[in-house]
Formats: structure tokens, C-alpha cells, sequence
């Protein structure tokens, strides 16, 4: 039975009108865009999963601080004001804004990376992976075991795999391990979060090898939201207090501001020890000269560093997170209800359909995930996008396919933008693909793909 709807703790001020294509329509559309969802317009989608990067609805306040950017090349005040932030929160000595999250990887991780080594992660998403191998290092995932079963129900299966950690350590060299990284929440394994006490032991195996500790900071509100709802030893704690906590036992963060900060565009590299890293932090500066502009904006306008300044804190609001997070139950309960299968517990930031459980007889190579996507749109105007063998891509050594652990559709779910009506739609929508899941006997070939995070570009067509 469906769980109850959190209340939305806002009001509407604002809205904007979208459209529904015809069944037709949208086959001819998605044929056209080559079977990537990438490839669509916006307009041509009613109901847009594909991301909740940059794709949330700013507040009032957010918006009123647009006006009152300053836009000085070089000192704006509105850069202090993200820095003075950013200090309260994280408690950290450094800050870089970026224009967003991959350019923060950009800009750090050859820094640390280059050939020979290696970067082991809880779990890599596909930009910091891609980054990782770009500088000529290779990554290494390193999630818990209960995480690549989807229908296990457990708390925490974002958290690093401890005794793997220890002896991918150990087998590759501590001198070879340029950095370890934490993702929070784990994108990749379903949105699932980290507990406190693995970011702990995670930082206590770190420091015992001498490697460097990186937070991916995406989703840290939302992580810090499990933390104190489902580790005991966290409950009494506010929401402040757990993010400095679990932020102290890294050396530094990356972070996309799109997505916790409920900001349209901007990104943040943190660094908790000037004088100890100042060195590094002399790169970081030389690096976002070079590829991003002038240290105080760094690629960003002053109006975003106002909004993202403001969007730090509004993030953090309790009554905001327990909202957020419920809309994923919510959806979540409707699966449930219907015995379609995705990562359990519902994670932070969207629902994580399990496609290879929804198209059992379709193989990896063929991409299920991107079925089950391709499937949505055409169904209901849907966007989605795959997390599984086919954002996974090739193998970078030998070429061949990578097989993922997991075959899923996230459904990616903005901040503040769709109301339980849409939620309804898009269960409605799965229970119907479901009913003739069985009937589809075959998936998606590749028939072009760059070198690189092919997914946002590669053309496909259907295997006959």
C-alpha cells in the first residue's frame, strides 16, 4: 500500500507550462534522436528524469539574490559570501567555485593522477571515472556487497567495502593508490548513502597507507539526512553537525552544486588544511585560471555565486529533506505495490528501476536499462536515462564491453519541481511497460560511440 505524501513545505509562485506528445509523436522523436535520451529536446518531454543536476527550481530567496550578484571580475562580494558560507558549513580553509561538478574533477584529479595509478571509490559515477582515466589512472570500485542486490533491504549500502579497501590496497601498493573516494550519496549503486562510522574507518585505512581522502559531495545533505535517521548513534545530532563531522575525516571534496544546492549551475572544491596543502592548493588555483576563469568566479557569474551561497544553507533545512526524501518513498511504495523491482531502500535523489529484473531475457550488451528508458519516454513522454553496461561503456585497456553490476533506470527527480500527480504518472507508466515486459525479446546495438562517456553521445537502433 502507498505510503503517505509528504506535504510539500512550499508554495507554488511560479510555473511553466508543458506538453504532452502523442504515442506517434514520441516514437518518431526518440527514432530521430538516434535511441538516446540525450539526443531529445526538452520541450518534446513531459515529464523530465534525466537529471537532478541543475534541473531544480531556485527559491524566491535564491532568485532575489540573482539581482543582487556582484559581478566584479575579480572580488566580488558575492564570492565572499559563498566562501564565508561554505567555511560555516564544512568548516574547511579553502574554497574553489568551479562551473559545476566535473570541472571540480578536472581540476583536481590530475593533481593526484597519472599513469600507473590507481583511484578506488565506494562507487565511481561516469564523470569522475571518465576524469580518473583521462589523467592515465584507473578506478576501482569498492561498494559493499549488499548493494549489488537490489532487492536487499539494509541501511547504508553506499558504504565502502572495508576489508576490500585494505586489500586493494595492498595488492596494488599504497604508493600507487593516488586517491580514495567517497561518494555520498552513491550514485551509482541507487542513490544508497554512507554511514558516518564507515567515513570514519574509511579515513582511519587512509591515513594508516598515507593516500589522500576525497569527498564527492553531490548529494551530502541528503547522506547526512539517512545519517541521522538510520545510524543510531547520529539521531541527536542536527543536520550541521553531521555534515562537519563526516567532512573532517576527508582531506578535501568535490563537489557538483547542481543537485543538494538547488542551484541551475555551479561547483565547489574544498580543501580542509591550508597550510598543510598549500602547495595543492597553489595547483588548484593555477589549474582554475587556466581552465576556468579568475580564482574569486571561477567560471561562474556573481549571480551564481550569490544563489549557490544561499542554496547551501536552504538545503540543509530538516522539514526540506524530509519532503525530499519522501517523494522517493513515495514512488518507491507505488512500485512496491505493483512487485516492479528497484534498488531497496529507495535511495536520495531518485528511484533506480531494476531493468535487468524487469527484462530478465535481455542481455547486458543489449542494455537493458536503456530499453526499460527508451520505453518510458515512449509510454508517457518520460525521460530517463541508464545507469548500468551502457553508461559503463568499454573497458579502457582492451576495448571490450564492461559488464556493470547493475542493469538500471534511475528516475532522476528535481528538487522542488514535480508534485504527486507526476509521481502517479510514472508509476502508472511502469506497471504498463511491465504488462508486456515479457514480449520484448531484444534491446539496442551501438552503431557510433566517442571514446569517451559515450552515453551522452553515442547513436543506437534496435537489434532485430
Amino acid at each position: 500500500m502507498a505510503i503517505q505524501y509528504i506535504p510539500e513545505p512550499f508554495r507554488i509562485k511560479m510555473v511553466e507550462t508543458i506538453k504532452m506528445l502523442t504515442r506517434e509523436e514520441r516514437e518518431q522523436r526518440i527514432k530521430e534522436a538516434k535511441y538516446n535520451l540525450f539526443n531529445l529536446k526538452g520541450e518534446d518531454c513531459y515529464i523530465d528524469l534525466l537529471t537532478d543536476s541543475g534541473t531544480n527550481a531556485m527559491s524566491a530567496q535564491q532568485w532575489s539574490g540573482v539581482m543582487c550578484g556582484d559581478e566584479a571580475y575579480a572580488g566580488a562580494s558575492s564570492y565572499y559570501h559563498l566562501v564565508d558560507t561554505a567555511k560555516e558549513i564544512f568548516d574547511y580553509d579553502f574554497f574553489q567555485p568551479v562551473h559545476q561538478g566535473r570541472a571540480a574533477e578536472k581540476v583536481l584529479l590530475p593533481t593526484f593522477l597519472h599513469k600507473g595509478q590507481f583511484a578506488i571509490s565506494n562507487m565511481f559515477f561516469d564523470t569522475t571515472r571518465a576524469h580518473v582515466e583521462l589523467a592515465g589512472a584507473r578506478a576501482i570500485d569498492c561498494v559493499v556487497k549488499e548493494a549489488k542486490d537490489p532487492s536487499k533491504r539494509c541501511k547504508f549500502k553506499g558504504n565502502m567495502d572495508l576489508e576490500k579497501l585494505e586489500k586493494l590496497i595492498l595488492e596494488h601498493g599504497p604508493q600507487n593508490i593516488g586517491l580514495v573516494v567517497m561518494t555520498i550519496t552513491n550514485n551509482s549503486a541507487g542513490g544508497q548513502p554512507v554511514s558516518l562510522e564507515n567515513m570514519r574507518q574509511v579515513s582511519e585505512i587512509c591515513k594508516k597507507y598515507d593516500i589522500l581522502l576525497n569527498i564527492d559531495a553531490a548529494r551530502y545533505a541528503e547522506n547526512a539526512y539517512f545519517v541521522k535517521r538510520d545510524e543510531d548513534a547520529c539521531k541527536n545530532m542536527s543536520i550541521l553537525e553531521i555534515i562537519r563531522k563526516m567532512f573532517s575525516y576527508a582531506d578535501m571534496f568535490t563537489m557538483s552544486a547542481k543537485k543538494d544546492t538547488i542551484v541551475n549551475m555551479g561547483g565547489l572544491i574544498g580543501v580542509k588544511d591550508a597550510e598543510k596543502n598549500a602547495e595543492l592548493i597553489m595547483k588548484i588555483k593555477a589549474n582554475c585560471i587556466s581552465y576556468e576563469g579568475f580564482i574569486t568566479y571561477g567560471g561562474l557569474a556573481g549571480r551564481d555565486l550569490e544563489t549557490l551561497a544561499i542554496g547551501l544553507k536552504e538545503g540543509l533545512d530538516e522539514n526540506y529533506l524530509h519532503y525530499r526524501i519522501g517523494q522517493m518513498e513515495y514512488l518507491a511504495s507505488l512500485l512496491d505495490d505493483a512487485g516492479i523491482s528497484y534498488q531497496s531502500p529507495v535511495g536520495g535523489h531518485g528511484v533506480f528501476v531494476d531493468a535487468a529484473a524487469m527484462f530478465p531475457q535481455i542481455p547486458y550488451y543489449e542494455f537493458p536499462g536503456q530499453v526499460l528508458a527508451i520505453e518510458l519516454y515512449k509510454e508517457a513522454g518520460i525521460r530517463t536515462c541508464d545507469i548500468g553496461s551502457y553508461m559503463l561503456g568499454n573497458d579502457p585497456d582492451t576495448g571490450e564491453q564492461l559488464h556493470a553490476d547493475f542493469e538500471f533506470t534511475r528516475l532522476a527527480i528535481p528538487r522542488r519541481v514535480y508534485t504527486q500527480a507526476h509521481l502517479d504518472v510514472i508509476a502508472r507508466a511502469l506497471i504498463a511497460i511491465k504488462e508486456r515486459a515479457k514480449d520484448m525479446k531484444h534491446g539496442y546495438r551501438i552503431t557510433w560511440e566517442p571514446p569517451i562517456l559515450r552515453h551522452f553521445q553515442a547513436s543506437l537502433e534496435p537489434v532485430e
